[in-house]
Parts: C-alpha cells; structure tokens; sequence
C-alpha cells in the first residue's frame, strides 16, 4: 500500500476547494432541489460552507479530527433545512474516528467516511434508494473500504470513490423519493436527480481532486 497520507494541512484544504465548489454550483443545487424540494439547498450549503471558512481561516492545529469536528459544528449552527444536521453529522462522526490523529493513511480515511456515511444514516434514517445523500455516500463508503482492504494507493481509492458516489448520485434520476421533502411528491420525484446525493457527490470529488497529491513533497505542494 502506498504510504501517502492526507494531513490537518490538506483538510483544510480540502475544505477550501469544496467550498468554492459549492459556491460554483449553488444555483445549480438550487435548481436540482427547486424541482423536489424547498429549493435551498444551494443556498443553505453555501452559506454553511462560507462560515466554516471564516472559521477555519488561520487554523494552526493538525489534529484531524478536531477540524473535521469544527467543520461539523459550524454546518449544524448555520446550515438550515435537512442540510445543516445531516452534513453536520457527517463531518463530526468523521471528526470523531480521527481524533488526536495528525495524518490519515488510506485505511483511516476509509473508516472516516464509514463513520460518518453511519452517522448521516442514524440522524435521517435513510437507506439506499430512499433518494438521499445516503445513496451517494454509500457507494463511496464501500469502494473505499474494498480499497483499503485490497492495500490500495490512496489516490486510486479516492479516484474509485468518486466515481462511485457519482454513479450513485445518478442512480436517483428514476427513483421515488422516500425520504425527505422529496417524499410529498410521491411518484413525480421520479425524473430528477437528488441533491443531496449531487452535494454529496461534490464532496468525494473534491476530495479526490484535492487529496490526490497527498504522497508528494510538502514543499513541492507549496510551491504551486
């Protein structure tokens, strides 16, 4: 297995480019949970993820855990809807599987990733298929776990995540809504893509994107 491992330094980062992300694709997560939904979700997220910036901005520590712990919190005080709890949750189950840890191997940010797929999963109680980010994140989760176990290199498990969670997320264009606002509209939410599972998505590709350089040189990283 490749020794590359993703420090407090690159989660923050991380953070920082799913941040702008969102900011990019706010109205078109809008536009997704408009059809479905109370058509915030591009909102609230981006207004949540603009406060974890502010509060991450000259963060020193390089406790994982502990920032994945503040990225949590700061979501739940400021993200309404659905959106606030459930990313909260899943940034603070990941927070707690890493806690007092400075670098993530790939086995590490496989369990992250469980724990906090399970906490979104214990908070909304959603299953595959009910149309959620659970169907996004589940996928990812489990492509993952098969990586670590098969002693993978974390750039190719993060790769395989991705692409996972994005098949996922289109996995819920056909689906009836079970879960959620989406759920009123019983058979007419089928057709649309969710976006929870679209935000969720984003999340595993901007880790993938950015993590993907976790084995090189520190100083070659700051020099870009």
């Amino acid at each position: 297995m490749s020794d590359s491992t993703i420090s407090g330094a690159d989660v923050v980062r991380w953070i920082q480019v799913y941040a702008s992300t969102i900011a990019e694709n706010r109205d078109y997560l809008t536009q997704l949970d408009s059809a479905i939904g109370d058509g915030d979700h591009g909102t609230n997220m981006n207004r949540g993820m603009s406060a974890v910036i502010e509060k991450l901005d000259g963060a020193t520590g390089d406790d994982v855990g502990g920032l994945l712990k503040t990225v949590g919190m700061t979501l739940v005080s400021k993200v309404g809807g659905a959106g606030g709890p459930l990313y909260g949750t899943l940034f603070m189950q990941m927070g707690a599987a890493t806690t007092g840890k400075s670098d993530l191997a790939m086995g590490d940010w496989a369990k992250a990733v469980d724990a906090g797929l399970k906490g979104v999963q214990a908070r909304g109680k959603a299953e595959p298929g009910d149309k959620t980010m659970i169907d996004a994140l589940t996928p990812a989760a489990e492509a993952l776990s098969k990586a670590a176990a098969a002693a993978a290199s974390l750039s190719d498990a993060l790769r395989s995540a991705a692409q996972a969670a994005e098949e996922g997320m289109k996995a819920t264009i056909p689906l009836v809504a079970r879960k959620g606002r989406a759920s009123y509209l019983g058979e007419r939410s089928a057709g649309h893509q969710d976006p929870g599972a679209t935000s969720s998505f984003l999340l595993m590709k901007t880790a993938a994107d950015t993590f993907a350089d976790a084995g090189r040189p520190r100083a070659d990283r700051k020099n870009e």
